[in-house]
């Protein structure tokens, strides 16, 4: 069974920094593209961030592009998501998800296992 656990959100003010960890069991983890994805309440979710099976090549949304750093740990089976420089406007539920194919993908429909989410909220 795959599980794959978020963590690490919670509340900030802006211009400050979180790290999402999502901790991944059940699958080959170093055979899966893993990514974040980001929903805001009442908006579709989101592209944040994605990492290939070495961690050699990386994506990002425009959005956060120069202050999120996606990285991953395959001997802990963990993919981390390193928030700076926080804006009110990347205030949602953060989730990982596990793709088995080999591009680096943005699409959510390609991902097969999602986590449950952790909520960062981004105070003004």
């Amino acid at each position: 069974q795959v599980q794959l656990v978020e963590s690490g959100g919670g509340l900030v003010q802006a211009g400050g920094s979180l790290r999402l960890s999502c901790a991944a069991s059940g699958l080959t983890f170093g055979r899966y593209v893993m990514g974040w994805f980001r929903q805001a309440p009442g908006k579709e979710r989101d592209f944040v961030a994605a990492i290939s099976w070495s961690g050699g090549r990386t994506s990002y949304a425009d959005s956060v592009k120069g202050r999120f750093t996606i990285s991953r740990d395959n001997a802990k089976n963990t993919v981390y998501l390193q928030m700076d420089s926080l804006k009110p406007e990347d205030t949602a539920d953060y989730f990982c998800a596990a793709e088995s194919t080999t591009w680096v993908s943005r699409d959510a429909y390609d991902y097969d296992y999602w986590g449950q989410g952790t909520q960062v909220t981004v105070s003004s």
